[in-house]
């Protein structure tokens, strides 16, 4: 397999499903890349990517998720691994997204580059055949995590959508490479980073649209994952089974009249969502010993300020080809501690 990666040399996916913005972002990702193509209603993200796998004409294709805008400037990467020690045949580029709700920036929504061939083998979510592989792709496969951040991941365009992110992280950042936790050691038993990006997911974005649904969303997938032995947090990798618990669970408890969706035709009470998130955050509080607090539009607007994403200690830097296209280059250095 080539280590030098054009990404203009690779065929680039658009993967949609149910996003209420789907349509104006595949719209801007083809006026900035008319060359993609789109899978589209792929039930199960294994069977998704291995439809792009399987339509691809290159031994390697990018995929772009349905919530988000790309940035022009991706389109401008050239990487080389030659100097690398690394196997493209089984390794996953990542780009990081950054969260429009909460301003984070890792690779959660992110753009990523596939090799085709191990697409078509691998077993993840749906077809897992380990506990570990049911629910993301990042614990079976080798991920390597570039810092640039090229997408911006828009998934507050409504209640449903905000709420589902968020649930869905909650689930996610709650366990450890996809297995549960101890509860009564619930901080200690985490990724030092994947502990506080939960926090933000519970605690920052009540200065966007939708954002408290975000937080109590991440609110109720921990609580569930931690705290009720009823439930199965694989349900976590089910959009269909997402659409039925907030149908019938979720929505019914907050109709009111402060606030209207219409994609979605939802009216419902600002006052008792945030009446709702305020508990969940009490008694995760007290039950996991984790620090939840309610933040109010400007503490997440000063949040997302003086928010910075640290650099990974990788081996790869940036320069600058003769027509001005950024390059990743390797280099090797010994990091004495």
């Amino acid at each position: 397999m080539n280590k030098i990666v054009d990404v203009t040399d690779i065929d680039i996916f658009y993967i949609s499903f149910d996003e209420p913005n789907m349509e104006e972002n595949w719209a801007d990702l083809k006026s900035k890349c008319p060359w993609a193509k789109r899978t589209h209603g792929v039930y199960g993200s294994d069977a998704a990517h291995k439809a792009c796998a399987e339509a691809s004409d290159t031994e390697r294709f990018i995929s772009v998720d349905g919530d988000n805008i790309v940035d022009p400037a991706f389109f401008d990467q050239i990487i080389n691994f030659s100097e690398a020690d690394v196997n493209l045949e089984n390794s996953v580029i990542s780009w990081c997204g950054k969260n429009s709700i909460n301003g984070l920036v890792y690779g959660n929504g992110g753009i990523k580059c596939w090799p085709v061939e191990y697409v078509k083998n691998m077993k993840t979510h749906e077809i897992a055949e380990d506990e570990g592989s049911q629910v993301d792709f990042c614990w079976d496969l080798n991920y390597i995590q570039m810092n640039d951040a090229f997408s911006l991941v828009v998934n507050n365009d409504t209640p449903y959508q905000a709420y589902r992110a968020g649930f869905r992280e909650g689930v996610k950042m709650s366990l450890d490479r996809g297995y549960k936790v101890d509860p009564d050691n619930f901080e200690k038993s985490l990724h030092n980073k994947n502990f506080h990006r939960l926090l933000t997911w519970m605690n920052v974005g009540e200065d966007v649209q939708n954002g408290l649904w975000a937080i109590y969303g991440a609110r109720l997938g921990c609580y569930l994952t931690n705290l009720d032995t009823n439930f199965d947090f694989v349900n976590v990798r089910d959009f269909k089974w997402h659409t039925e618990y907030f149908e019938n669970e979720v929505m019914p408890q907050f109709v009111g009249e402060t606030d209207f969706c219409p994609k979605m035709k939802y009216n419902w009470d600002l006052n008792k969502l945030k009446l709702a998130s305020t508990e969940l955050g009490k008694t995760l509080k007290k039950k996991l010993n984790i620090d939840v607090s309610e933040m109010d539009a400007t503490a997440s607007k000063f949040f997302k300020k003086v928010y910075w994403n640290p650099p990974r200690m990788g081996n790869l830097v940036t320069e600058k080809d003769s027509e001005g296209r950024i390059m990743y280059k390797t280099i090797w250095q010994k990091i004495i501690n």
